[in-house]
Parts: C-alpha cells; sequence; structure tokens
C-alpha cells in the first residue's frame, strides 16, 4: 500500500495556486481529499502546540475512512529537551514525558477511528547519537504503547547501521529524507525498520541553514527528479505492509504540485480534480 500526501494541507499561499481563492479555510480538508484525491497527511502543527481533540474530531470528521494522518510530535517532546539555547527554560525529561501523555490523548479521536497512520518524531540536529539518546526514544516508544512511531533524525551523524539496526531491533520506524546535500543533513538512505516505510521530500533549497522557514521550502522537483525515486519507492513497498510518501515543499503549493504529479507516476491516481 502506498500512500501519497503533503506536510500540512492549510497555507494562505496555496489560495489560488492549489485551491480556489474562495475556499473557505474549513473546507480546505474536504477539497484536498475530494477535489486533489489525496488520502493521507502531516499534521505539523501540532510541533508548535499541543493541539486539543476537538481539532482533531473535526479534522477526522471531514475525511473518509480510508484517510490516515500523520502527526508531528509536540517540539516539547523532541526538540526542546535538548536545546541547550534554552538554558534555564529547557525543560527536563518528566516535563518532557508529561508532553507526551498530554500528546497522546490529544490524538485518541484519530487512533479510535483507525485513522492514526503513525506519529512522526523528528529529532533535530543537536540530537546526537549516543546511548542516552537512544534510551530516551525507547522511554517515548512506550510512553506512546502501541502507536506506531516513524524517527526522523537531522543530524548525519545518525546516518550509520548501529542505527537501523536498533530501530528494527526496537520496531521503529525510519523516516528517509530528500534533502538538500548539506554537511549536517542527513542523506538519502533507503531503510525500512518497521511495517511502515516512510520518506519525507523537504526540498533541496541549498540555503537550508540561512533561509528563514517560510522560504526553507521553496522548491518545486522537477518530474525527471520525481522520475528517479520510482525505483526506491518499489523497493519501500516491496520491504514493507505500507508506504507513506510525504512532501514538506509546502511552500506556494509546490508540494501539493508534486505530490500529485508524483501519485501519476506511480499510477495512483483515480480522480479527476486538478490542481489550479
Amino acid at each position: 500500500m502506498i500512500k501519497v500526501g503533503t506536510s500540512g494541507f492549510s497555507f494562505p499561499d496555496w489560495r489560488g495556486t492549489v485551491y480556489p481563492k474562495k475556499l473557505q479555510p474549513k473546507d480546505a480538508l474536504i477539497y484536498y481529499q475530494d477535489e486533489l484525491g489525496f488520502d493521507c497527511v502531516e499534521i505539523n502543527s501540532t510541533y508548535y502546540t499541543l493541539v486539543s481533540q476537538k481539532s482533531f474530531i473535526g479534522m477526522e470528521s471531514k475525511t473518509g475512512p480510508d484517510f490516515e494522518f500523520v502527526v508531528k510530535a509536540y517540539r516539547g517532546i523532541t526538540h526542546d529537551p535538548f536545546d541547550t539555547r534554552l538554558k534555564d527554560k529547557k525543560p527536563g525529561i518528566k516535563e518532557a514525558k508529561e508532553n507526551i501523555k498530554k500528546f497522546v490523548y490529544s490524538v485518541m479521536p484519530l487512533k479510535e477511528k483507525n485513522k492514526l497512520g503513525a506519529v512522526l518524531m523528528q529529532f533535530p540536529v543537536f540530537f546526537y547519537p549516543n546511548e542516552e539518546s537512544k534510551d530516551y526514544i525507547l522511554d517515548c516508544k512506550e510512553k506512546f504503547s502501541d502507536i506506531p512511531l516513524v524517527i526522523e533524525f537531522r543530524n548525519k551523524a545518525w546516518a550509520k547501521p548501529e542505527t537501523f539496526d536498533f530501530l528494527k531491533k526496537s520496531h521503529l520506524g525510519y523516516c528517509i529524507v530528500d534533502e538538500p546535500k548539506l554537511p549536517r543533513l542527513m542523506p538519502f538512505i533507503n531503510e525500512v525498520t518497521s511495517d511502515i516505510s516512510y520518506l519525507r521530500f523537504h526540498g533541496r533549497n541549498t540555503n537550508w541553514f540561512n533561509a528563514p522557514l517560510s522560504e526553507r521550502y521553496d522548491y518545486l522537483y522537477s518530474d525527471k527528479e520525481l522520475k528517479s525515486f520510482l525505483p526506491e519507492i518499489e523497493k519501500l513497498n516491496k520491504n514493507s505492509k505500507k508506504t507513506f510518501l510525504f512532501f514538506n515543499n509546502c511552500h506556494a503549493g509546490s508540494a501539493a504540485k508534486n505530490a500529485r504529479t508524483l501519485k501519476d507516476l506511480l499510477g495512483l491516481n483515480t480522480q479527476s480534480g486538478k490542481l489550479l
């Protein structure tokens, strides 16, 4: 099973490029599913704040039975506990684990409807590979209980066989990334470490570390670039029960455009909806 979607579905600069200008924000997810033909979405707003159950109930109610959500873990779980720049404001591990309880509670409406595909735990560049880090990941797995976890690393130091052995042994998914080939960032490595294979397309903007977040993901993949991924996606599909492919290059609607093109290349588009 291959599912293709975007990292988020509601952006101001999608109006007039992905969505009709007059489309109401409350109808964006419906249009995303029914008109654009996507059957999954990454929810990234949860990285910045703990979203309420009510919000997830609202999102779930607008989607069909086969639609799935992947929810990005709150920064108070994956980032802040390890960010020395926060100094005395840096939360402790105990507080981080309390955040997991709150996070799990918030996503329960999706889980109860069998629409929670996974939780994406994206760890920052300053999260280094050592026993303490691995123990923390395992603690998180225990707290998340039976919710599937997919781990995304941003530090290239994790790109080694020991990492994949650890994830396989722990039944944790690995998030493959396509992102700029810069010194500290992770390279593209086709590895499957659980029943879920996962690939995020971040774009290839080489100004990654200097550009503001609004521009970091300003990149549109060419059809040639997307076609080059087809053999890699075939490998993922053969080695897992489910494959998620998400485009995070959301600037100006590029993610939706690339996702639709990739669905076409994979022969997955069954709906006639077109991008504007």
